[in-house]
């Protein structure tokens, strides 16, 4: 294993090579590797800015470079170097990802007994039309856990508020109900887990570990796609839990009746309580996300700002954040507040572009979706099981990828543009009227 700074040299040393030579020396500078353990960097960086931007920007590239260095590296935890000296009142804590300026030390570290963040509150969570009704099923379970939406499977696109709203269930449930024992995690922890008790032949204790829990939330469960051993154990574990009348609560990024490789069996089980899906934020909810952000960070958001940022900026709300988090960082740099025009640049520079997906890839991924074959959708068959998926695919290009009414014709299977246009038309009125289409056409673009 290379020493920490050996390690973060070449991580340094590689990145340097995609990054501009101005971000590379404002975000990278005066950073190091504090320590290796159990899987975990412990990254110093000089401030809450720095920690943000390099979570939101590039943590991926910086925990891929050093897997590339050390294949036992699995996460990362950044910590403000200024936190560094500081003492833990507990052992059982760790520190978290994100900012944390307003509050106390102890309450930026997530409890290991039950690994629940203490940000993600119902306080903190912002509702707007997209997210309601998650929102309402989560109240209705607060209120009788174990019994009301029992399981609970929350899904939607990364950033989209997942986490946040089961952990405020678990938070809320864990301060008001002081004899339940709540545990939050990953489905890849849950598999790590189950994998380490096989070759340690400690099964038993594992079963009597996960069993004990009043509420048992697993985040990604997406992960467990194709693992039949693991599914099977969780299979069981989620009949005993079910039984006892204990809370259980699921989250994925898509639908499980589209999870490839989930057994049935689990699917009929997630489906016997509530599915709930969490779309992308609409504008209304984006400047509400804005103001309610800005507000915590103690900024000042001028409704001609917001208004441009929740227009401009259509992706997550974590990218919304990361946005935000830039311009706050250079308003205290510049200490001053930002003109439009530097806003607009600055999201110009840094906003993620959006990916750019061909029309092969979208033919692919409506054909999974619907289950027929690729050629059918390229093909003149009027089956009803082909027609609905073909018009979807017309719509999409059209809407979302801005490709002209002609040449879409002319890719699927040379039709002629009137046809096109007519699918086009036929889909958006429907989307009018049809809830069931609408919640289709999100999941079509969330597995996009």
């Amino acid at each position: 294993m290379l020493d920490n700074k050996t390690l973060w040299d070449n991580v340094l040393a590689e990145n340097e090579l995609s990054v501009s030579k101005a971000n590379f020396s404002t975000w990278f500078k005066d950073t190091f590797i504090i320590k290796q353990e159990e899987g975990i960097v412990y990254l110093s960086v000089p401030n809450a800015f720095v920690k943000d931007w390099l979570i939101n920007k590039y943590h991926k590239n910086i925990l891929k470079s050093l897997r590339t260095f050390g294949e036992h590296i699995r996460s990362i935890e950044y910590i403000i170097a200024k936190e560094e000296g500081k003492k833990r009142e507990n052992e059982v804590f760790r520190p978290i990802m994100g900012p944390t300026s307003e509050l106390p030390l102890q309450d930026y570290y997530i409890n290991k007994e039950d690994n629940l963040n203490p940000r993600y509150t119902f306080e903190s969570f912002v509702v707007g039309p997209f997210n309601e009704l998650a929102h309402a099923a989560a109240q209705a379970i607060i209120k009788n856990p174990g019994k009301t939406y029992n399981p609970f499977f929350l899904f939607g696109n990364t950033g989209h508020g997942k986490t946040h709203l089961t952990q405020a269930i678990g938070n809320h449930i864990k301060k008001n109900n002081h004899g339940k024992k709540i545990y939050y995690v990953t489905s890849e922890k849950f598999a790590q887990d189950y994998v380490n008790a096989i070759q340690t032949n400690k099964m038993a204790a594992f079963k009597e570990k996960y069993r004990k829990y009043d509420v048992f939330i697993m985040d990604d469960i997406q992960f467990l796609s194709g693992k039949e051993k693991i599914q099977e154990e969780l299979f069981h574990l989620f009949n005993v839990m079910h039984e006892q009348n204990k809370q259980i609560i699921f989250s994925s990024d898509r639908h499980p009746n589209v999870i490839a490789n989930l057994e049935d069996r689990l699917k009929s089980r997630f489906s016997s309580g509530m599915i709930v899906d969490l779309p992308y934020p609409d504008l209304e909810s984006r400047t509400a996300i804005l103001k309610a952000k800005a507000r915590a960070n103690n900024f000042i958001l001028n409704d001609e700002v917001t208004s441009y940022l929740a227009s401009s900026v259509e992706g997550n709300i974590r990218e919304l954040e990361g946005i935000l988090n830039s311009i706050i960082c250079q308003a205290q740099l510049k200490n001053r507040e930002l003109t439009l025009l530097e806003i607009k640049n600055l999201i110009k520079n840094t906003a993620k572009p959006k990916k750019l997906v061909s029309v092969k890839d979208i033919i692919k991924v409506i054909a999974d979706f619907y289950n027929i074959e690729e050629d059918n959708i390229y093909d003149k068959t009027r089956r009803k099981e082909v027609v609905r998926p073909r018009q979807l695919a017309m719509y999409i290009l059209r809407e979302d990828c801005n490709v002209s009414y002609p040449s879409i014709g002319q890719k699927l299977g040379g039709r002629d543009h009137t046809t096109v246009i007519h699918s086009c038309e036929k889909i958006k009125n429907e989307l009018k009227v049809d809830a069931a289409l609408v919640h289709e056409l999100n999941q079509i673009r969330a597995l996009m």
